[in-house]
């Protein structure tokens, strides 16, 4: 039979039938596929365990590198070419160095036009004569290896300066600076990676997207050192041949005893390309399969919840909070105050690793693949964010949550209320989940119903102004006779033959304290009457309530009611707006003043107290005397525009109600077991300073 030789590119290794791939996948026989000038184009993973060279390794490898009888594979050529099919033992070297003699079937397949495309093999370990030449801890590398290929050609320069460190004798040097391992990390490039290692190691992030990326953005914190060791020992060895490193280490909680691996060889045409494999049982009692299966409903969830929700790897970050702890930092904002820039390396190394549909379409992208990268574009429009969610995950809290500004990829500045959700130290993975839940249109809806109630409550204060306008015209008055009375008694001690100075200093005196007086007065009612944005600030309860009494004291006097005030001493001060604090307490003096005009009682009684409760707030109370409130009313008593009197709105009470829980409080109505109604309203104290 005459064949054509020659390098096949891109070979369809299953006739483009991914169930045969598959099935291949599973088969527990090896299952080799190479072109026709022997050129590895598949190796499934029972060729892995048979041989001990990972997929990775071996694809684009020549099938005579592995041979350690170049005669007898040339006569085994010789048949495939005569026969089209070829059967019987070979013997094969394994990535350690040992050989293995295999049991082989070996097929030509061909083309639609009967020309030869390429062959399939099949085989198993032979049942006599079979053997591992001292490979290292065999029995560990029956299990599939977790692979790399990497690309270590940016680095070459430090290799290089490392190497002439070493020809000079002064390797101690080297290991005086452990900086070149975190800088060879970085600087080497995954190539390719097979489906464990993207399993294990990749934080959900799948193969395609680890491709292109730095292997020490991957590789556990515990094997590092020992990673960029091995690939500095391959890289600068310059034997003929595959150059094969080997380490064990110590179980990690991902795998059981693992076998570390690097090889390369410059004589394959690849000198900057050096594989990495690591095979070991996963430390967990749990099959892979059954972790897949279970990622891949997690990866559903993610993606049909209908919340915009990023996938983050914040492993980079648990390593720096270890060691900041153990150099004693407990306080981390005092140490981010003076190193701000650990703030920039968590934007930096942080990953987002997966986003759904919701996330896309939050911030008008196109793929999800446009989000896979640092998160640091998250927080551009909110730069002190990212310090708030480090201090929650150096704290040990679950979850954060805060609302913030993004910039969505079209430009436009939206408000989302920002969830992290921090894995469990017993989760192992540093997998952080972000939800984003756009918030705009609601703070906008928000932000115009406060501008209603300021305008509703003004227009309230206008009116309630409107009702006392007799009351505040007697205030406004009894100052302005005292400057009358005092400013005629002058003028007549100043017409005496002997004017008495000292006499009209003192009453001049009480000129200027009764204008103060009404002047105050003027602007407390300018105040009231004022439209203007509530101000809060820090503000003594009793004082306010004292304030309050200007407007209503004298239809108090007016309707014979007797007032007691019980205003505690030394009361917490709290932060209020004051005019809008002032219109409450007036709200409710009027309605008791009213309740006890309705009705010809003996006892006309209103009584105020202030007291701190002991529970972090200060609370104010009024009693009165009048009937109380019909027990059928109790609850509806702050609704909107609900009101027992013939000509009332129903607005003041909800007004209060709306103010008071605007500040932080509670306000509550009742009878009091001696008659007559009880308010009673509570603000939160003002913490005092550090």
């Amino acid at each position: 039979m005459a064949w054509r030789r020659g390098a096949v590119e891109n070979i369809d290794i299953f006739a483009n039938a991914e169930a045969d791939t598959e099935l291949a996948d599973l088969a527990s026989d090896s299952v080799i596929v190479f072109d026709l000038t022997g050129n590895i184009r598949y190796w499934n993973p029972a060729s892995e365990r048979l041989y001990g060279w990972p997929a990775i390794g071996a694809i684009g490898r020549n099938l005579s590198d592995m041979s350690s009888n170049p005669a007898f594979q040339i006569a085994q050529w010789q048949s495939l070419r005569q026969e089209g099919r070829w059967e019987g033992p070979v013997e094969r070297r394994t990535l350690w160095g040992g050989r293995i003699t295999a049991s082989v079937r070996q097929t030509v397949r061909c083309n639609a036009d009967g020309e030869p495309r390429d062959i399939v093999e099949y085989g198993r370990g032979a049942t006599k004569g079979s053997h591992l030449s001292s490979a290292p801890n065999a029995d560990v590398h029956r299990f599939a290896a977790a692979s790399w290929a990497l690309d270590i050609s940016r680095v070459r320069p430090l290799l290089d300066r490392m190497g002439d460190l070493i020809n000079e004798g002064a390797a101690a040097e080297l290991a005086q600076q452990p900086d070149w391992m975190d800088e060879l990390l970085e600087g080497t490039r995954i190539v390719n990676v097979n489906e464990r290692a993207a399993h294990l190691v990749g934080g959900h992030v799948g193969r395609s997207r680890m491709i292109g990326q730095p292997v020490g953005a991957f590789w556990p914190r515990v094997g590092r050192g020992v990673l960029a060791e091995l690939i500095a020992a391959v890289a600068m060895d310059h034997s003929p041949g595959v150059i094969t490193r080997m380490r064990k280490l110590a179980s990690d909680g991902v795998l059981r005893d693992p076998v570390i691996t690097a090889w390369g060889s410059e004589e394959d045409g690849r000198p900057d390309i050096v594989f990495v494999a690591v095979n070991g049982a996963t430390d967990d009692d749990r099959s892979f399969w059954y972790l897949r299966a279970s990622e891949e409903r997690y990866r559903k969830l993610i993606h049909h919840l209908p919340v915009a929700l990023l996938q983050v790897d914040a492993s980079r970050m648990a390593p720096v909070f270890e060691e900041l702890r153990d150099n004693g930092v407990n306080d981390l904002n005092a140490y981010l105050d003076e190193h701000p820039e650990l703030v920039d390396f968590m934007k930096k190394v942080v990953r987002v690793t997966e986003v759904n549909q919701r996330a896309v379409a939050l911030f008008n992208g196109t793929v999800p693949a446009d989000f896979i990268g640092s998160v640091g574009f998250l927080y551009e429009v909110s730069p002190e964010t990212p310090r708030r969610i480090m201090l929650a995950r150096f704290e040990g809290r679950r979850n954060y949550t805060e609302i913030m500004k993004v910039r969505t990829f079209d430009g436009r500045l939206i408000d989302v209320r920002l969830s992290v959700t921090f894995p469990a130290p017993s989760e192992r993975l540093d997998v952080t989940l972000l939800s984003l839940e756009n918030i705009t249109e609601r703070l906008r809806t928000e932000r115009q119903l406060h501008q209603f109630e300021t305008e509703f409550t003004h227009a309230a204060r206008i009116s309630m102004l409107g009702e006392f306008a007799t009351s505040i015209a007697h205030e406004v008055n009894q100052p302005l006779s005292a400057i009358v009375t005092n400013g005629e008694t002058s003028l007549r001690w100043l017409s005496r033959d002997n004017p008495n100075i000292a006499k009209v200093e003192q009453l001049t005196a009480r000129i200027v304290s009764s204008a103060r007086h009404a002047s105050e007065i003027v602007q407390r009612i300018r105040g009231m009457a004022a439209k203007h944005e509530p101000a809060r600030i820090a503000l003594d309860l009793n004082q306010v309530i004292e304030e309050a009494l200007l407007f209503v004291r004298h239809d108090i006097d007016a309707k014979s009611i007797h007032l007691s005030a019980r205003l505690a001493c030394d009361l917490p001060i709290v932060l209020a707006d004051r005019v809008q604090l002032q219109q409450v307490i007036v709200n409710l003096l009027v309605n008791s003043i009213q309740a006890i005009a309705q009705e010809s009682r003996s006892v006309r009684q209103i009584d105020l107290a202030t007291y701190e409760d002991g529970e972090g707030a200060v609370t104010f109370s009024i009693h009165d005397s009048g009937p109380g409130i019909p027990v059928c009313n109790l609850d509806s008593i702050f609704d909107s525009f609900f009101t027992t009197k013939e000509t009332g709105m129903g607005i003041g009470l909800a007004i209060c109600q709306s103010i008071i829980l605007a500040h932080g409080g509670s306000i509550c109505a009742s009878n009091h077991p001696d008659g007559g109604a009880q308010f009673r309203f509570s603000l939160p104290v003002l913490p005092k300073p550090n």
